[in-house]
């Protein structure tokens, strides 16, 4: 991990502060000597999270909107000061087949977990290109390089910011703003209740994942896989295996079937409310 010296006085952001890993990263962050700001959409548990923490700022923040965005960030530099890092990590994953998938939370997942990212990343990059300097973090998935049966749509979003924090990049090269992707595996937070862990495979825990981003934050790179066995091992099957090989191995880790079954059991039933509806 960085040392402290080099978060010192930085303004962070970071959406979905609330709860799993943006709470996690907020508080590292905010141990390290950051000036943290935390945006969720659920206004009670943002305000229970930035009053525990006592970070610098928190506010609700609904990153699908642009007018709700903008607010939140005029208020933390307000606040705090000119932002230097904006952690997009807002995003849900409601489970089930996508046959059966309402219209309704399709669209939702798209606009939190995609439209969200690209936003939150123009608005940011709007105020740091002036400034030639700034570092934006969106959270993907290690999803995001391959198949997760049951969470097609949370997938296909995952995706879909890779490749638009990859364009992105290369749109800003020269800016003096730098853009990362963070890869997680299966992560310890209430995003996977009711989820197994793929067989062989060890979850990661928030406080990796926030490890992970205070690393970039030190020493900036176009891609984080956490953890790196589990990023390794879809490296290697899913660019240098057969394809029936690739998927082969997949349903031996129990990675095609993990979501699949969790959709109806109880203990998932209410992040998938949460999820679905506030």
């Amino acid at each position: 991990m960085v040392r402290a010296a080099s978060l010192h006085g930085k303004v962070i952001v970071v959406t979905g502060g609330a709860r799993g890993i943006g709470l996690a990263t907020a508080k590292t962050l905010h141990r390290l000597g950051a000036k943290v700001a935390i945006g969720d959409v659920d206004e009670v548990a943002v305000k229970q999270a930035g009053t525990d923490l006592d970070v610098g700022f928190y506010a609700r923040l609904d990153v699908t909107d642009r007018q709700s965005f903008t607010t939140f960030l005029d208020d933390v530099e307000r606040e705090l000061g000119l932002i230097d890092v904006l952690v997009n990590n807002a995003g849900i994953a409601p489970a089930g087949r996508f046959v059966d998938e309402p219209d309704e939370v399709t669209q939702r997942t798209i606009a939190i977990n995609l439209f969200g990212v690209i936003l939150g990343t123009k608005l940011a990059a709007v105020r740091m290109v002036r400034r030639r300097k700034g570092h934006i973090i969106n959270i993907a998935s290690l999803a995001a390089l391959g198949a997760a049966p049951g969470i097609a749509t949370y997938t296909a979003t995952k995706h879909a910011v890779l490749g638009f924090t990859d364009t992105a990049r290369l749109e800003l090269r020269g800016t003096g703003v730098t853009l990362s992707a963070v890869l997680p595996t299966l992560t310890n937070t209430a995003m996977i209740d009711g989820v197994a862990a793929m067989s062989g495979l060890r979850n990661a825990e928030p406080e990796d994942i926030a490890a992970g981003i205070v690393g970039l934050i030190g020493k900036p790179k176009r891609r984080l896989a956490v953890t790196r066995v589990a990023g390794l091992l879809i490296d290697v099957t899913h660019r240098l295996m057969p394809l029936g090989v690739a998927e082969a191995v997949t349903h031996a880790l129990r990675a095609d079937a993990i979501f699949v079954d969790a959709a109806d059991k109880q203990e998932r039933r209410d992040y998938e409310d949460r999820a679905r509806h506030s």
